[in-house]
C-alpha cells in the first residue's frame, strides 16, 4: 500500500521553490510508493493584499537574495507591479482538471518563471505563454476555463483545505500562518498518510525531515541508492534539473552536500557530450543529450 503524501503549495512562494530539490529527492528514492496530491494554498486573490502587508517589487526582489542560500536559480529583479497568485493556482487546477498528473510540471514550470523571470502571476496571457513551455498542455485551453464554475470550486476546495492547519504539528512548530483568517498550512507543507497514520512536515523542511517520516510510515519501503553517474539522473528527470537538484540527489546519508563536485561530474558530461546546460537565472538546467 503506497504512502500518501499531500503537498500544500503555491507558485509564488518562495520557500517552496526553495524546497523542490528536497522533494525532487524523495521522487527518485521513493518513485510510485508515494502517491502525491498537489493542494494549492491560493496565497493572495488580489496584488491588493500583498500591498497592504508592505510588499513593493523592490522588496519582493530583495527577498530573494537571501533564499540564494538553497541553492535554486533566481534572477532577482523589481517587477513590473505585485501580483496576486490566485490565477496561477487556478492554473494549476484547471490542469490537474484538463490533464491529470500534469499539474506538477505546470506548478514547476511557473516557479521556475517567477523567481527568474519578469513573469506576472496574475496575467493570464502571461500565465499562458508559461504553459505553452510544458509539452502535452494546450495552454490556451486551460487559461480560458481558469473562471470556469467546476475550476472554481476546485480551487476553492484545495484553499479551503489548506487553512485546516489549526491543532495541527505544523503549528506546534510555528509553520503555519493566519494572513487571511483561519491558520493555515504554509508553503510547502508535506502531510504523509498511511494505514491512519498521519504525519505532518508543516513548511520548509530538509530532506532529512521528509525521510524520517517515511521510513518510520513504511519500513519496508524500497529506496533507490544515490547513483554513480548523474546521466541516470538527468535521464530520469527529462524536464531537467538544476544545480542544485542534483547535488541533493548525489548527497550520500549524512554527507554534506558537495555542490562544486556536483557542477563538475555536470560539465564532464556536458563536454562529452551527453548532457546540455541551459543558463536559468543565476544558475542552470540540465538535461540528457
Amino acid at each position: 500500500m503506497a504512502i500518501q503524501a499531500t503537498l500544500y503549495s503555491d507558485p509564488a512562494c518562495p520557500w517552496a521553490y526553495s524546497a523542490i530539490p528536497a522533494l525532487t529527492v524523495l521522487d527518485w528514492r521513493y518513485g510510485a510508493q508515494l502517491e502525491w496530491r498537489l493542494v494549492t494554498i491560493g496565497l493572495t486573490e488580489e496584488a491588493s493584499q500583498y500591498a497592504a502587508r508592505g510588499y513593493t517589487p523592490l522588496r519582493s526582489a530583495l527577498g530573494q537574495l537571501g533564499f540564494r542560500r538553497f541553492g535554486m536559480p533566481f534572477s532577482p529583479q523589481p517587477k513590473e507591479r505585485l501580483s496576486g497568485t490566485a490565477r496561477a493556482c487556478r492554473a494549476i487546477v484547471a490542469t490537474r482538471l484538463a490533464h491529470p498528473g500534469a499539474e506538477w510540471r505546470v506548478c514547476r514550470a511557473l516557479q521556475l518563471a517567477t523567481f527568474t523571470t519578469p513573469l506576472l502571476l496574475d496575467d493570464d496571457e502571461e500565465l499562458a505563454g508559461v504553459l505553452r513551455t510544458v509539452p502535452g498542455i494546450d495552454a490556451d485551453a486551460v487559461t480560458s476555463r481558469l473562471d470556469d464554475p467546476e475550476v472554481t470550486e476546485e480551487y476553492q476546495r484545495d484553499r479551503a483545505e489548506a487553512r485546516q492547519a489549526e491543532g495541527s504539528p505544523a503549528e506546534l512548530q510555528g509553520k503555519t500562518a493566519t494572513t487571511d483568517g483561519p491558520v493555515r498550512f504554509t508553503a510547502p507543507s508535506v502531510v504523509f498518510e498511511r494505514d491512519g497514520l498521519r504525519l505532518v512536515a508543516g513548511g520548509f523542511q530538509p530532506v532529512e525531515a521528509y525521510d524520517v517520516l517515511v521510513a518510520n510510515l513504511d519500513p519496508a519501503i524500497e529506496r533507490t541508492p544515490v547513483p554513480d553517474d548523474p546521466q541516470l539522473l538527468l535521464e530520469r528527470f527529462p524536464d531537467g534539473l538544476t544545480t542544485q537538484e542534483v547535488t541533493l540527489l548525489l548527497t550520500r546519508a549524512n554527507d554534506a552536500p558537495d555542490r562544486r563536485a556536483a557542477e563538475e561530474a555536470l560539465l564532464r558530461l556536458a563536454g562529452a557530450g551527453t548532457a546540455v546546460r541551459r543558463p536559468l537565472g543565476d544558475d542552470a538546467l540540465w538535461f540528457a543529450r
